[in-house]
C-alpha cells in the first residue's frame, strides 16, 4: 500500500448507517448528540479524546490525533439505519436500557426523528429474532438491490456528502466459506440463486461496497471476509474493517495475555464465562449463532501466545467459553474468568476477574472510531482491509499470508504509525540509542 500523495478534507456532512439499530447502534447515535451538546465526554473514544507521539521524545510534541489528521467532526454526522423492529431510535434506546433518564431526556427529540428502514432478514440465520420490519422479495439479489435504493435516497434526503456503514446487527449463525464465495460473478449469482450461504450481513456489505460505501463489521459474522468481497472493495476502491467489536472480556484478554507473554509466565488454562440479557444475549442462546461467536473468542490467545513458538509454556491451554442468557441483567453484561497460570520452576498461580461491564457503553465509542477512520481511509484513496484498525475487533482480517494480530498494544502502535505514516511524520520504534550516545 502506498502512502497517500494528499488527503481530501472533510467537507460537507457524513452520513452514518448502521443495519441494526438496537442497543449499540442507539447508544453510539445518542453520545454523539450528547457530546455535540456538550452534556457528556466521548470517553472511550481514541479519535476524541487520544493523543499521537510526533519525533523524538525531547520534541514535546504530542498533538490530540482530531487535530493531526483530518478527521469528520462530530457535528458532521446524520445517521440512519435498519432494523427488523420499526421502533424509532428512541424507543429501540428506552426499551434496549442502556442511558439512564438523565442522558436519554436530552436527547429524546433527535433520536424519535431517526427511524429503521425495513431490514434485508432471514430467521434462518438469526434464529431468536423474529420482525415485522422487514423487506420482501423474490431473490436475495432483489434484496440487495432494495438496500441500494435506500441507500441513495438516505444519501440524498439527509444532504450527506459521504457515508459509512457499520454492521450494528446480531451474530448470525456459523458460516464456513465455500465456492460462492470466490468471485464476485459467483457470489451474485448465488444471491440470484438464493443460495444459503449468502447470509442477510453480506446484502449489507453488498449494497455498501456497490454504492461506493466504506463497510466495518461489528459481528463475528462471514460478512466481508470471502474473496468475492474483498474483490469488490479493490474494483471499487474502498476500505473495509473486521470484525467483531473488541468490548468486554475479549478486550481484557487482548490487555492480560500480552503481559503474561512478555513475562514468559506459563498458562494451564483460561475458563471464561458471561452472561448478559440484551438481544445479544438472546440471539447467542442459539447453537448456531454462538458458534459464530465462540470461534471469534477463542481465537485470541492461540494467535498472541503462539504456543509453536512456546510449548513448554502454552502448549496445553484449557480454553473454555461459555455465554449465557440471563434476561434479568440487560446490557450490563458479567465476564467471569479463571486463570491458571505457572511461574519459576512451575509453581501454579491463579488470576480471577470479574468484568461487571456495560457493553453497549464499550461499543459505541468504537463505531465512532470507526466511522471516522474509514472515512479518512477512503478520502486518503486507501483500499481492502484496514489492518491497522486491528485495534477494535476480536477477530481482526489480515492479507491471507499473514496471522492476525491480536495484541492490544502491538495494535495500538500499528495504528498510531499507520496515521504518522498517512501524515508524512517519522514512525516510532520506541529503540531511544541515540539518547544515550
Amino acid at each position: 500500500m502506498r502512502r497517500p500523495v494528499s488527503i481530501e478534507p472533510a467537507k460537507g456532512k457524513l452520513g452514518v448507517l448502521t443495519p441494526g439499530m438496537g442497543a449499540v447502534s442507539t447508544t453510539f447515535m445518542a453520545g454523539v448528540e450528547l457530546i455535540r451538546q456538550g452534556a457528556a465526554p466521548p470517553v472511550g473514544s481514541l479519535t476524541q479524546m487520544g493523543t499521537i507521539r510526533l519525533g523524538k521524545r525531547t520534541e514535546g510534541r504530542s498533538p490530540q490525533i482530531s487535530g493531526f489528521v483530518p478527521l469528520a467532526k462530530p457535528e458532521d454526522l446524520v445517521f440512519g439505519g435498519w432494523d427488523v423492529f420499526p421502533d424509532n431510535a428512541y424507543e429501540a434506546a428506552r426499551k434496549s436500557g442502556v442511558l439512564e433518564h438523565e442522558h436519554l431526556g436530552k436527547v429524546e427529540k433527535f433520536l424519535k426523528g431517526i427511524r429503521p428502514m425495513k431490514a434485508a432478514f432471514d430467521r434462518n440465520y438469526v434464529k431468536n429474532l423474529k420482525g415485522t420490519n422487514v423487506k420482501r422479495g423474490k431473490t436475495k439479489f432483489d434484496l440487495a438491490e432494495q438496500l441500494r435504493e435506500d441507500i441513495r435516497t438516505f444519501k440524498k434526503n439527509s444532504g450527506a456528502d459521504r457515508l459509512v456503514m457499520v454492521w450494528c446487527g446480531s451474530t448470525e449463525t456459523f458460516l464456513a466459506p465455500q465456492a460462492v464465495h470466490k468471485s464476485l460473478k459467483s457470489f451474485e449469482r448465488a444471491m440470484k440463486e438464493n443460495h444459503e450461504a449468502i447470509a442477510p450481513s453480506m446484502l449489507y456489505a453488498y449494497a455498501a461496497m456497490q454504492e461506493g460505501v466504506p463497510f466495518a463489521n461489528g459481528a463475528p459474522n462471514l460478512t466481508v471476509d470471502i474473496p468475492a468481497m474483498m474483490q469488490l472493495a479493490r474494483d471499487r476502491a474502498l476500505p473495509v474493517g473486521a470484525k467483531d467489536f473488541k468490548t468486554g472480556q475479549t478486550l481484557m484478554k487482548t490487555i492480560l495475555a500480552p503481559g503474561f507473554k512478555a513475562r514468559m509466565l506459563g498458562l494451564d488454562g483460561w475458563f471464561s464465562t458471561n452472561i448478559l440479557g440484551n438481544r445479544d444475549g438472546e440471539v447467542l442462546d442459539d447453537p448456531g449463532s454462538f458458534k459464530t461467536k465462540e470461534e471469534s473468542k477463542l481465537s485470541v490467545l492461540e494467535y498472541i501466545l503462539q504456543p509453536k513458538l512456546y510449548p513448554q509454556l502454552y502448549g496445553h491451554i484449557h480454553h473454555k467459553v461459555r455465554i449465557n442468557y440471563y434476561p434479568p441483567r440487560g446490557d450490563n453484561k458479567e465476564g467471569w474468568d479463571n486463570i491458571d497460570i505457572f511461574g519459576w520452576l512451575g509453581y501454579p498461580m491463579q488470576i480471577k476477574v470479574d468484568f461487571l461491564c456495560r457493553d453497549s457503553i464499550l461499543a459505541a465509542p468504537i463505531v465512532l472510531d470507526l466511522v471516522l477512520f474509514l472515512d479518512l481511509a477512503h478520502r486518503a484513496g486507501m483500499k481492502g482491509i484496514q489492518e491497522w484498525l486491528s485495534f477494535y475487533f476480536k477477530s481482526p482480517m489480515c492479507a491471507p499470508e499473514l496471522y492476525p494480530e491480536h495484541d492490544l498494544f502491538i495494535q495500538l502502535m500499528k495504528l498510531k504509525n499507520t496515521l504518522r505514516w498517512m501524515m508524512g511524520e517519522d514512525l516510532i520504534t520506541h529503540l531511544g540509542a541515540e539518547y544515550y550516545d
